[in-house]
Formats: structure tokens, C-alpha cells, sequence
């Protein structure tokens, strides 16, 4: 229930507390170390780049691929591009492309966009057990390090073959698979209960600023340059991020060489009861856990829908609404940028609520995963009823998108409420199952993306309300 504000935000007895410290129970301080220049807010905003640089690397392929591939091969494929009149003014090149042109028809461009998931799928599991071995800082830095210098070779791969670009592309989606668990598994140790959604809504709304910078600047590469640079800029800002990480960055506030003495112990007092001294796993009732399975049914119902989007939304701007490369990356980067500033402020209500007007926990995560997915859902399903109606497609595709920005404060960060002791445990087994959903570019490869029409639905039914 909701309280007036004023009472101290530490959890008292009862309901409340049980919310706030899920499995074991007790105190820590009311009143939290300062924000400003601490070592848990850098920790964040380096993750924060982190995510924002997974992302680009992940993405700009989308954009790219529109001007890699023969606009001719294309159109003799496609039997609905025409469906939508062209409305885009002609656009001056500056300079004479000189990126190659492939004859890659609408299938093998599944191929090539759906072959980063299955690389993606296999590092899930066992990223939360290497992150326990050797820390969550090395791997996830190693891991986007490896996805910099593989996007480095992609212009490579691409003459080599289709078969090259795939598999460089199954590559890179083995280095990205570590780095949500691995980012868990730091969060374990250095997320105050009360500071979780904050922390955490930083660090992964890099991935929509990402996706935002990401498509438009690439549009804008292919535009005036060639596509070529795209994958040679983006590669060295991650080798460059990875340089930053491993010099500032420590797995735990204990090895943290210039933290501060009260922000240890705050930090450190705030967990210090949620922590089990349990040495084994509880693979059993975790396995049995409706609460984890949850996660895992809303973790795998709205990856379906953000990643399909996130991967194909640059081939439906250009093949179906028409627009041009520049137009394209920009249309195509205002649903992340919704979704960004949705995170962000999403993060800082839901910890508001806990902490100032002693909102549950488990009320908190289920308005907040209820309007994450319900929400996109309605305006998804509402963009395949609008035919050629730019402005509104635009309009529908943004809010849907930016709405799923509050589930980075509902299951997103679940594993942490149910189970901060197990988090890495918990948490491969959560992020493989969501990333199935790679497989279904099965489908993309079935029906090519010039042969839809509209964009389809996929279900979001799945919502993580248990604390």
C-alpha cells in the first residue's frame, strides 16, 4: 500500500521488509553515501558507455546491410515495396560511394541478421559461471573487446563470402552472451537494495542511447562515406571504452582502490543481510521456482518483440515506408531514444516509490513490468492497421517501443529482489531462455522481410510479479 512520505525509507517489519530484503532479513542504513563522484555512480556510467557500445556494434549491421546489398537484387525479390508510394526527397551525395555492392537476396539477409543470435545463445549459461571465476569486470570487458575487433573485420568477411559474414557474425554474439550476466553478477556486489533500479536503469539504458547514436550516425556513414566505416568506427570506440573499463572498474567495492571508506561500508552493511552463506547451488528449487519462471516467460516475451524490432525495423523503413539511408537511420532510432528516456526515469520512480513512500517491492514490479509489456503490445498491434500512414507508423512504433523502457524496472531486475545470493546463477539461466527468441529468424528466412506488409505482433503475455 502507499504510504504518505517522510518515514524513514530503511524497511521496518513485516510486509514491507520483506519486500525490500526478499529472502533474508535486516537493516542497513537510512541514510545512503552521497551519489555525486561515488564509486557505485561510475561503476554505472562506465556500464552505461559499455552497454551503449554493445549496442552500436550490434545494430549498425541493420543499417549498413540496406546499402551493402544491390538495391536491384532487392526490388526483384520484393512483391509489396511498391505497396506505399515514395515520399522521400532525392538525396545529394557529397561524395562518390565506393562501399562494394553485394547480390544478397531477401533470404540471405536473414541469414546475416539472425546469425548474431545464434552465437549470442550459447554464451548465456555459461557467462554467470565464468563471471564467478573471474569476475564480472574482465568479462564483460573482454567480451565487448572481442565483439570491437571481430565488427573490425566485417568488410573482410563480406568479400569472403555470405558464409564468412555469418559466422564473424555468430562470433560477435558469442562475445555479447556474457555481458548481461556478467553485469548482474557486479551488481550483486555493489547495488544497495534501495539504489537498484537507479543503478541498474543506468547502466542498461546505454543499450537505447546506443541504438539511438547508433542508426542514425551509421545512415549518415553510408550516406556521405561508405559502409565500410561504419564497422571500423564503432570497432575502435569499444576498444577504446574497453581500455577505460579495465583501468577504472574492480569486481567489488572491497578490491575498489579509490572508494571511499563510508561508501564501502554503506555498500557493504546494505548487503551484508542478503547475502547467504549457503555454498552450494539450489538448482532444485530454483528449477521449481514460479517466481524465476516468470522472469524467464516475461524475459523471453518482450526480447521477441525489442530484438525482431531492433534487427528489422531499418528494412521495414526502407523496403515498406520507403524512406531513404538518412531518413532510415533517424526514423529508426526514435523508438530507442523513447525507450532511453523512459528507462532512465522509470529507474528513479521505481526506487522513489520504495524508498520514500514504502510502495512495495512486488507492487512496484508488477505496474512496472504490467505497462512494459501491455502497453507495446496495444501500439504494436495498432502500427499493423495503419497501411501507408507515415507519420502515424512512426508515431505507434516510438510509444511501443518507449514503453518497454519501464521493464527495465519491473522483471528486468527481478533476479536481484527474489534471490541476490544466486543472482549468478539465476541470471544465465533467465538471459537464455529470453535469447531463444534469436531463433526466430527462422521465420525471417521463411518470410523474407520485403514480402511483409506490416509489421507483425508477437506476443508479450509474460510478467514477473514475485519478489
Amino acid at each position: 500500500m502507499m504510504r504518505s512520505p517522510g518515514r524513514d525509507p530503511a524497511p521496518s517489519d513485516g510486509e514491507e521488509a520483506s519486500d525490500s530484503t526478499p529472502l533474508l532479513q535486516g537493516a542497513w542504513p537510512a541514510e545512503g553515501a552521497p551519489v555525486c563522484c561515488s564509486a557505485r555512480y561510475n561503476l554505472a556510467v562506465l556500464a552505461f558507455f559499455g552497454f551503449f557500445v554493445l549496442y552500436a556494434l550490434r545494430v549498425n549491421l541493420s543499417v549498413a546491410l540496406v546499402d551493402m546489398v544491390d538495391s536491384n537484387t532487392t526490388s526483384a525479390d520484393n512483391v509489396t515495396s511498391k505497396e506505399c508510394a515514395e515520399h522521400s526527397a532525392p538525396v545529394k551525395i557529397l561524395r562518390r560511394q565506393t562501399g562494394k555492392r553485394y547480390q544478397w537476396d531477401a533470404e540471405t539477409q536473414g541469414w546475416i541478421l539472425g546469425s548474431f543470435f545464434y552465437g549470442y545463445i550459447v554464451t548465456q549459461v555459461p557467462g554467470g559461471y565464468i563471471a564467478r571465476k573471474v569476475g564480472g569486470k574482465r568479462l564483460l570487458g573482454f567480451g565487448i573487446l572481442g565483439t570491437a575487433v571481430f565488427t573490425l573485420f566485417t568488410p573482410i568477411a563480406a568479400d569472403f563470402g555470405v558464409g564468412a559474414l555469418v559466422v564473424l557474425r555468430a562470433l560477435e554474439g558469442l562475445g555479447e552472451g556474457v555481458t548481461f550476466p556478467a553485469m548482474h553478477a557486479m551488481w550483486s556486489s555493489w547495488a544497495p537494495p534501495l539504489e537498484r533500479s537507479k543503478l541498474l536503469s543506468i547502466s542498461y539504458a546505454g543499450a537505447q542511447l546506443g541504438t539511438v547514436v547508433s542508426l542514425p550516425l551509421s545512415g549518415i556513414i553510408c550516406l556521405y562515406m561508405n559502409w565500410t566505416y561504419v564497422f571500423y568506427l564503432f570497432g575502435i570506440v569499444g576498444i577504446i571504452w574497453f581500455i577505460l573499463w579495465i583501468s577504472l572498474v574492480s569486481d567489488t567495492p572491497e578490491t575498489h582502490m579509490r572508494i571511499s571508506q563510508y561508501e564501502k561500508e554503506y555498500i557493504l552493511s546494505s548487503l551484508r543481510n542478503q547475502l547467504s552463506s549457503q555454498k552450494s547451488v539450489p538448482w532444485v528449487p530454483m528449477l521449481k521456482s514460479l517466481p524465476l519462471w516468470a522472469i524467464v516467460v516475461a524475459h523471453f516475451s518482450y526480447n521477441w518483440t525489442f530484438y525482431t524490432l531492433l534487427t528489422l525495423l531499418p528494412t521495414y523503413m526502407k523496403e515498406i515506408l520507403r524512406f531513404n539511408i538518412q531518413e532510415n537511420g533517424f526514423l529508426s532510432a526514435l523508438p530507442y531514444l523513447g525507450c532511453w528516456l523512459c528507462m532512465i526515469l522509470s529507474g528513479q520512480a521505481a526506487d522513489n516509490l520504495r524508498a520514500k513512500w514504502n510502495v512495495s517491492t512486488v507492487c512496484v514490479r508488477r505496474v512496472f513490468t504490467l505497462i512494459g509489456m501491455i502497453g507495446p503490445a496495444v501500439f504494436l498491434v495498432a502500427a499493423g492497421f495503419i497501411g501507408c500512414d507515415y507519420s502515424l507508423a512512426v508515431a505507434f512504433l516510438t510509444i511501443s517501443t518507449a514503453l518497454g523502457g519501464f521493464c527495465s524496472s519491473g522483471f528486468s531486475i527481478n533476479h536481484l529482489d527474489i534471490a541476490p545470493s544466486h543472482t549468478l546463477d539465476a541470471a544465465p539461466l533467465v538471459y537464455f531462455s529470453a535469447s531463444l527468441q534469436g531463433l526466430s529468424y527462422r521465420q525471417v528466412r521463411r518470410h523474407p522481410p520485403g514480402h511483409h506488409q506490416h509489421l507483425r505482433h508477437h506476443s508479450r503475455d509474460g510478467w514477473a510479479c514475485h519478489r
